[in-house]
């Protein structure tokens, strides 16, 4: 299959992941108990994709300029959720009293529609690169894709935001996500610059947002699911790669 298309199929589905997990938040019967394993082993997989993947493919294709844009991609995506946004974390937002007013739960979304724009970034990228890098790449983003659908539909119910706009912001961030497959898919041969923005972006996802929720759980559980994400990509670099 041309790289572009199976970009384009596997972005719909990690922006579908997206909306199912705005679904789970809207609704009230599901158990929502088992999204910290997400996080957790989305972190580990994340960690190592950026740093033994996406990074040495940047400096590949750009020498000079890889530092600078992977640097550039983790401010932008900074500055976005922790300086436009005032507050969120990965989960079930229950401090209501941080988003009593309704434009504080927008901010929150424009900060993860930006966040959610650069994985489909990653995604195109990776395959524009190799089918391997963009299987690994689809593989970190789709682990938190649910906890973000969960994160943004918390988020605006906690604002006071209903629940239809609430799960609608899911579905906005699976939007935003197949909008960035499809930019990278037109602007192909500016991958040099897409792969090491959204490898800034993945060093952020997973060590600013991902990991301090992973810290937040009593115990040593949820670092050994970390290190089982990292496993995880040890092991199918050696049964693929």
């Amino acid at each position: 299959m041309h790289p572009v298309l199976l970009s384009l199929l596997l972005g719909s589905t990690a922006a579908a992941a997206n909306v199912f997990g705005g679904t789970i938040i809207v609704k009230r019967n599901w158990d929502r108990s088992y999204l910290k394993y997400f996080v957790a082993l989305g972190a580990g997989f994340m960690l190592a994709t950026a740093m033994l993947e996406i990074i040495p493919a940047s400096f590949d294709l750009r020498e000079r300029d890889a530092p600078f844009l992977i640097l550039a991609g983790y401010l932008i995506t900074h500055f976005f959720e922790h300086t436009v946004t005032p507050h969120f974390h990965f989960g079930e937002e229950t401090h209501h009293d941080e988003f009593v007013a309704a434009h504080k739960g927008y901010s929150v979304l424009l900060g993860l529609v930006v966040h959610t724009f650069f994985d489909g970034i990653a995604i195109a990228s990776g395959f524009i690169v190799s089918n391997w890098l963009g299987w690994m790449i689809f593989l970190a983003v789709f682990l938190h894709k649910i906890p973000e659908g969960f994160t943004v539909a918390s988020v605006m119910l906690a604002s006071g935001r209903s629940r239809r706009l609430a799960w609608s912001a899911s579905v906005l961030l699976g939007a935003a996500t197949f909008a960035g497959v499809l930019t990278m898919a037109v602007f192909q041969r500016h991958v040099g610059i897409g792969l090491p923005l959204s490898g800034g972006v993945t060093i952020y996802v997973a060590a600013s947002d991902l990991m301090p929720e992973v810290n937040r759980e009593p115990g040593g559980k949820m670092a050994l699911v970390v290190l089982l994400g990292v496993g995880i990509f040890f092991l199918l670099d050696r049964l693929v790669h």
